[in-house]
């Protein structure tokens, strides 16, 4: 009998990279395939030469920039002169600052002002008779590429969460992973229901990348310990709520610049309350600890991060000036400091990266933060010499195999190793025996005991979701989204690296989770909330089911016609 259950272990151990990996191409080809068409939404016919400019975009900029997407050579235009932008109601013009200001059939604007379909936008001495795309360029049929249903999608990664299932059941000789793994099917199944026939979501597909990360690290924690198992079953429920509160108040961009001032203070709040109330744990003062409950702000606050730093393109032209932001995450990354949590300092200085050169456009501007951020380090370095100690086995951690310095790494290395493409099975590894293996060790874990596929399938997935994010950046509704989609991609990269570098001893170890896999609730809630921002990038988010059309009289239909431009895709 026990070599019946040997056997069925190992066919479970290689069935389960075959039917990860086709959930992966499935999910990720689906949102390539799913990606709107850059076709003219509206156009503008310069009333002089009659040249036609086509709106390809949700915010548009106008000017004699190199970088504009209207671009005019007309001298009287200002480099960043105005910027087009479609919302729920319509189009609108700003000026961003023009010295000659911007014109709407002849009357000044002030601020926003509405257009619509035969308004005259003046800039400059240009004028710019606002068309419908229909009527200026062609309007060929556009074939929609096929993509695999949602629901196939997920089954397949609900039959990859099953075999983890049973391999775990095998391998233990009890059902101890069986409730939570139960559970966890049961919940994503809830939330395609819910997101299918409540939300109205015509797309699931990372949602299913980021269950498959999800329920890869429930059922490895399940394998050594049920209550962790329950604990991170719980963090990705709270995790499930912060997505879908997050993708409905970031549907409409201008709600989120209205509370812009407020999250940012509440950035810095919530890491300033860890320096005041917050305990230390492994040598970082990152935790507060009430009771049984232990929470972990700075990860909550990397989301309101993001929120701080991405902004609309109207808003970005007209306040050029990144002072403000620049405030915020030069107190958040000292503060981090401050708590000796240089792992999450790294990762809030590489967001801001990101984020600076997507607002400026800018090289010069991360040559200068990067100059700084050396300089900085450079004076901690000089002030607390002990802070160099903790990264003295980098490099060369055989040489402390048997102390503090290189103990975890060194046993990751040789057990992750002893794993080969397969695993030895869930909960027969020996690296759960070493300390953090659910966290910092995470990676190396899955090796020995999944099997070096699925873990390398995982950072795949996680690099998949940055790549995406930089592909939809052109076609998202506003900037607010590229910048935010691609900050949050990034952010989730770069922890990612932080994690599989460190632990095989590639770079430093600084004690930072692996997305979504890592056991630790506060952590497995945020990256719910960080891919609310990658999700909102992709159009169809905010499209809904359309209902079947009735009868409808020929007036109806020429109306609808007309109005076609103006309505939510």
């Amino acid at each position: 009998m026990e070599h019946i259950a040997e056997i069925a272990s190992f066919v479970i151990r290689i069935a389960e990279p075959l039917l990860a990996l086709t959930a992966i191409i499935m999910a990720f080809y689906s949102l390539r395939a799913g990606r709107r068409d850059e076709h003219a939404l509206i156009t503008l016919e310069n009333e002089a030469d009659h040249v036609i400019y086509s709106v390809l975009y949700w915010e548009n900029s106008i000017g004699r920039s190199r970088s504009s997407d209207i671009r005019l050579s007309d001298p009287t235009v200002s480099r960043d002169h105005a910027v087009l932008l479609r919302r729920n109601d319509g189009w609108f013009v700003t000026d961003t600052g023009s010295k000659s200001g911007v014109f709407v059939n002849g009357e000044k604007t002030v601020g926003r002002h509405q257009v619509a379909v035969g308004d005259t936008i003046t800039c400059g001495t240009t004028s710019l008779v606002l068309r419908r795309a229909s009527d200026t360029v062609s309007t060929e049929q556009r074939h929609e590429k096929k993509m695999f249903p949602q629901g196939v999608i997920l089954s397949f990664v609900t039959l990859y969460t099953i075999l983890l299932i049973l391999q775990a059941v095998i391998n233990m000789g009890n059902t101890d992973a069986l409730i939570p793994g139960v559970v966890f099917i049961a919940v994503i199944w809830i939330y395609y229901g819910i997101s299918r026939a409540a939300f109205k979501r015509l797309n699931f597909e990372l949602e299913s990348v980021a269950f498959f990360l999800s329920g890869t690290g429930i059922i490895l924690a399940a394998s050594h310990d049920s209550r962790q198992a329950y604990m991170q079953l719980g963090a990705m429920v709270l995790g499930l709520c912060i997505y879908s509160f997050l993708l409905w108040f970031i549907e409409i961009p201008d709600r989120v610049m209205k509370w812009n001032v407020a999250i940012s203070i509440l950035t810095l709040l919530l890491l300033a309350s860890t320096l005041v109330i917050g305990k230390s744990v492994n040598g970082a003062k990152n935790w507060i600890i009430i009771g049984p409950l232990s929470v972990q702000p700075s990860e909550f606050a990397k989301i309101a991060y993001i929120f701080v730093g991405a902004s609309t393109l109207d808003v970005l032209q007209t306040k050029k000036s990144l002072a403000a932001f620049i405030t915020v995450s030069a107190a958040s990354v000292g503060c981090l400091v401050l708590m000796s949590d240089f792992g999450t300092a790294v990762i809030f200085f590489v967001t801001f990266l990101i984020i600076a050169f997507m607002r400026s456009g800018d090289i010069k501007t991360v040559v200068l933060a990067i100059t700084a951020a050396v300089l900085g380090v450079l004076t901690v370095l000089s002030v607390k010499p002990y802070i160099a100690e903790r990264f003295e086995a980098w490099g060369h951690v055989w040489d402390y195999a048997d102390v503090a310095g290189g103990y975890q790494q060194v046993r990751s290395l040789i057990y992750s190793a002893s794993g080969g493409l397969f695993g030895v099975g869930l909960s027969k590894g020996c690296l759960q025996y070493v300390f953090a293996s659910e966290n910092d060790l995470v990676f190396c874990l899955m090796c020995e005991e999944i099997g070096c596929i699925i873990a390398l399938l995982c950072a795949l997935a996680i690099g998949g979701l940055m790549l995406y994010a930089r592909a939809v950046t052109t076609r998202s509704r506003s900037t607010f989204y590229s910048i935010a989609a691609c900050s949050a991609g990034g952010l989730l990269v770069f922890q990612a690296a932080l994690n599989i570098f460190g632990v095989t001893d590639i770079l430093p170890l600084t004690g930072v989770t692996l997305p979504f896999v890592s056991y630790g609730g506060t952590s497995m809630a945020a990256c719910w909330g960080m891919l609310a921002f990658i999700k909102s990038a992709d159009e169809r988010t905010y499209a809904r089911h359309k209902p079947k059309q009735k009868k409808i009289s020929v007036r109806t239909r020429q109306k609808q016609k007309y109005d076609e431009d103006f309505v939510e895709i």
